[in-house]
């Protein structure tokens, strides 16, 4: 499918849901470039294992969706503006489908801000049988004046019956992007980094939209009653030789996670941490969940789905 090239705010207003088998409320609700990969409502040149965008114009999606008896799918423009529709959506029908088969199931979250030392929830409430598929994570990055990089999150898989401790835990926002040492624009059959959009004149060290995919394809993330995803809202500091103003308002206003102040290298950094923050996030995910029968998720507001993601002056 395609649709006109118009500002993100509008394209983060065209609606995608899902009903199967006479479900009265879908079972996948989500803003349509989401759905293909593309986070903030800025469509990218991408190609992924599941997903392309060709030539950041044409949404190619390739997900296994079956269904029993019925299948609905409803495009929605909740945007103030008028625009050109071209789709085409192809299907088999088959007899019968098999015992183990499920459901693709979507929703869209955001939290703008997320809330200090508390993880952002990516997905949750699916009952299984089911896997996780993954993931489409959008970041909008509110604060840079005292961090160098925002993305030290661990991702948690907590699965069936975790609480405290989750069953698959990460390393960092980069490493489960699959890339490391901060998070740069790229792209690979099972995740990337699309999205990246920086100011090149400004001195801000980090930039103001980024977003990345993650596909859990040859690595599967199955559960048997319940799932639920997080990310940490935690970023890296460092203290510069004499730096006790900036090291005071991290104290103070931003508390240190992990073991704390670390000692510096060299004659420049004089120690370093991991600290708490509060950044946008927005998650295309309960979803990409397969489930063992039809299930609702709750629907987005488009008024929250579609705020603060203006275009950028320099953009």
């Amino acid at each position: 499918m395609t649709i006109s090239p118009m500002p993100p705010e509008i394209m983060r207003a065209v609606r995608l849901e899902v009903f199967y088998d006479g479900l009265e409320s879908p079972s996948i609700s989500v803003p349509v470039l989401d759905f293909f990969g593309a986070a903030q409502g800025r469509p990218t040149a991408l190609v992924t294992a599941l997903t392309a965008i060709q030539e950041g114009r044409g949404f190619n999606a390739y997900f296994p969706m079956p269904f029993g008896k019925h299948v609905r799918v409803t495009l929605s423009n909740e945007s103030p503006v008028s625009f050109p529709l071209y789709y085409q959506i192809d299907y088999t029908l088959e007899p019968t489908l098999g015992i183990d088969v499920g459901l693709l199931h979507a929703s869209f979250r955001r939290e703008n801000p997320t809330t200090m030392k508390r993880d952002f929830t990516i997905v949750e409430g699916i009952r299984g049988p089911g896997r996780f598929l993954g993931c489409v994570v959008g970041i909008r990055i509110l604060q840079d004046d005292l961090f160098a990089w925002y993305g030290e999150g661990e991702v948690k898989m907590f699965i069936d019956g975790d609480r405290e401790l989750p069953t698959i835990c990460g390393t960092g926002l980069e490493d489960y992007a699959g890339t490391a040492w901060g998070m740069g624009a790229h792209q690979a059959p099972y995740q990337g980094v699309p999205l990246e959009i920086t100011d090149p004149d400004a001195k801000r060290p980090m930039p103001d939209f980024a977003s990345f995919y993650r596909w859990h394809l040859p690595d599967p993330v199955v559960f048997r009653e319940e799932l639920r995803v997080t990310i940490q809202q935690i970023g890296a500091v460092f203290i510069l030789k004499g730096d006790t103003t900036k090291r005071a308002l991290i104290e103070a206003n931003h508390p240190l996670a992990g073991p704390g102040w670390q000692v510096g290298r060299g004659d420049v950094i004089e120690d370093w941490g991991i600290a708490e923050r509060v950044d946008d996030y927005c998650a295309t995910a309960t979803g990409f969940v397969y489930a063992s029968a039809a299930q609702s998720v709750t629907r987005y507001e488009t008024s929250l789905a579609t705020a603060d993601l203006e275009r950028k002056a320099y953009e």
